[in-house]
């Protein structure tokens, strides 16, 4: 009886380790942002610009440091509360990335492989989809 315990009590061990470690590898292709020098409260859209502590330029510059590519367009958005940059390139072999640049820093603050231009590619935890036709 006592072998039956310890077996069952390490499977769930073993298991609740697997669980743990498959949470913390899922999230680390996340695009989440859960950090940032620049909190949006309720500040308008228009009042970006003037609240960014880099410039458009520094964020693509920054952005192309972590994936190598073109820079396709860069914009000022709120992003789970912070201002952050969206930097969008495109690779030599025509994959798309996604790269958030804090607007206060510069510092990456994550990278979304959307995948090959004009593959349609789910994105996001709410499965918003994006299409580069």
């Amino acid at each position: 009886m006592k072998k039956k315990w310890i077996a069952f009590l390490v499977g769930t061990v073993l298991v609740g380790g697997f669980v743990v470690l498959g949470a913390k590898f899922a999230k680390s292709e996340s695009t989440e942002v859960h950090g940032g020098t620049i909190r949006i409260e309720n500040q308008a859209e228009a009042q970006f610009p003037s609240m960014a502590k880099i410039s458009l330029e520094q964020a693509a510059r920054e952005a192309s440091t972590s994936v190598q590519g073109r820079v396709l367009k860069v914009e000022l958005e709120n992003e789970d509360g912070f201002l952050v940059y969206e930097v969008r390139l495109a690779g030599d072999d025509k994959s798309v990335s996604d790269v958030m640049v804090d607007a206060g820093s510069g510092k990456v603050l994550g990278v979304e492989h959307l995948g090959k231009a004009g593959e349609h590619q789910e994105s996001g935890d709410q499965g918003e989809g994006e299409c580069d036709d």
